[in-house]
């Protein structure tokens, strides 16, 4: 139970500093030191491996909903100061939603809103099962054995999030490149400033091209905000840059996780064989389910001194909640570690909450909803063609997913 009071509150000197190394996992292996935390200490302090100082880790359920959506944890308070985080460099720019509080967020959010309604969304279907189609069409020429991060779940995603930003496809292979150094913590803070900085000056042009002719895509309504004053070159450059890098690379991950979870749990997915109607639901447990990131993301600042489950967290201390073990609470969840298609009660956090709850929600569960279906309807012998002991797994990956997914039919 969240309480704001500070009456009974503990004292930030008695909680130890862990040091979280957050080692490579393969598979969907849970991360143990989370698992532990949210067991044992469910509001901790912890050191990770980049930045300086230490930060509270919030992992129960509730405690996270709190810290995500009260206004006294500030993100644009985390801007210019070197906090303790997984990654040598923060992924958004300066300018990017990501980093701000309300209003500005809401404006900023606004901005780009009106591209990500059910509606919306649901006009790119069409053109995302053709590709798709399309890129099954390839591999199965191919024949197996086939890698379907190369094949599917790699180029499907960077091409629907390409399509609703106007990307030319030409320019994929780039787009591509600098995502995954950008999404990664394995190329050193350097490597990754200059693709961020690469990526930027990219969208800059886009922007001004796309102001002297627009056309229907999300870059046009950025520029179109530019040109009203509605956004700053350097507001509208950041939220494209994020949108661009964060859809293709999350998504690419998390449908491979899903379909590496399907593989490895073959009474379930003979289950949507046979149930294709299940699919959605399906989805929603996966996506509970699956830990689809190492570590934490960006952290939050105490404003002021705040009671987070009878821990005072003092003005200033940095805070980080993690979306994976609220999704793993067993207080919410029955038997969490299981994969249950038929849990009727999933308000999982996967896609996080409060203000910063993720705008392209609903483009990933259409995207991973098309892969699936495509793979069920048209492989029914679909199978790993390796033992899981041989598959690869990125290394130092901010979002967690096989490095190859090889498959056979």
């Amino acid at each position: 139970m969240v309480t704001t009071t500070a009456s009974e509150a503990s004292d930030s000197d008695q909680y130890p500093v862990r040091f979280w190394a957050v080692d490579d996992l393969r598979g969907l292996d849970f991360d143990p030191f989370m698992a532990e935390r949210l067991r044992e200490e469910p509001i901790a302090r912890v050191k990770l491996p980049h930045g300086e100082g230490h930060a509270w880790l919030v992992t129960r359920y509730e405690d996270v909903k709190f810290v995500t959506s009260d206004p006294r944890f500030s993100r644009q308070a985390v801007l210019g100061r070197p906090i303790t985080r997984l990654a040598p460099h923060f992924i958004p720019l300066d300018e990017a939603v990501g980093f701000a509080d309300p209003p500005e967020h809401t404006r900023l959010r606004k901005a780009v809103a009106r591209s990500f309604t059910p509606a919306s969304l649901e006009r790119l279907r069409p053109r995302a099962e053709r590709v798709a189609a399309e890129l099954l069409d390839a591999m199965e020429r191919e024949g197996p054995p086939a890698d379907l991060m190369a094949h599917l779940n790699g180029p499907l995603p960077l091409a629907v999030i390409s399509d609703l930003m106007g990307v030319p496809e030409a320019d994929l292979p780039r787009m591509a490149h600098w995502t995954e150094v950008l999404l990664s913590a394995g190329h050193g803070r350097e490597a990754s400033d200059r693709a961020k900085a690469e990526m930027a000056a990219y969208f800059v042009q886009m922007l001004a091209q796309k102001r002297a002719e627009p056309g229907p895509d999300l870059a046009s309504e950025l520029a179109a905000a530019v040109a009203k004053g509605d956004l700053s070159t350097e507001e509208a450059v950041a939220i494209a840059l994020l949108i661009q890098a964060s859809a293709a690379h999350a998504v690419r991950n998390n449908s491979s996780n899903m379909v590496y979870a399907l593989l490895t749990h073959p009474h379930h997915l003979e289950r949507l064989r046979r149930e294709p109607g299940l699919l959605p639901q399906a989805i929603e447990e996966l996506l509970r389910y699956i830990p689809h990131r190492n570590a934490v993301g960006l952290g939050r600042i105490a404003m002021e001194d705040v009671e987070v489950g009878g821990v005072l967290i003092r003005a200033g201390e940095v805070v980080h909640s993690s979306y994976l073990t609220a999704n793993r609470d067993p207080s919410v969840f029955d038997h969490p570690d299981e994969i249950d298609f038929d849990r009727e009660h999933n308000p999982h956090l996967s896609f996080g909450h409060g203000p910063h709850f993720c705008l392209g929600s609903m483009l990933a569960r259409l995207e991973s909803e098309i892969i699936l279906s495509s793979l069920i309807a048209r492989f029914p012998d679909l199978r790993l063609a390796e033992p899981v002991e041989k598959i690869r797994w990125q290394r130092s990956a901010l979002i967690r997913g096989p490095e190859h997914l090889p498959v056979a039919w």
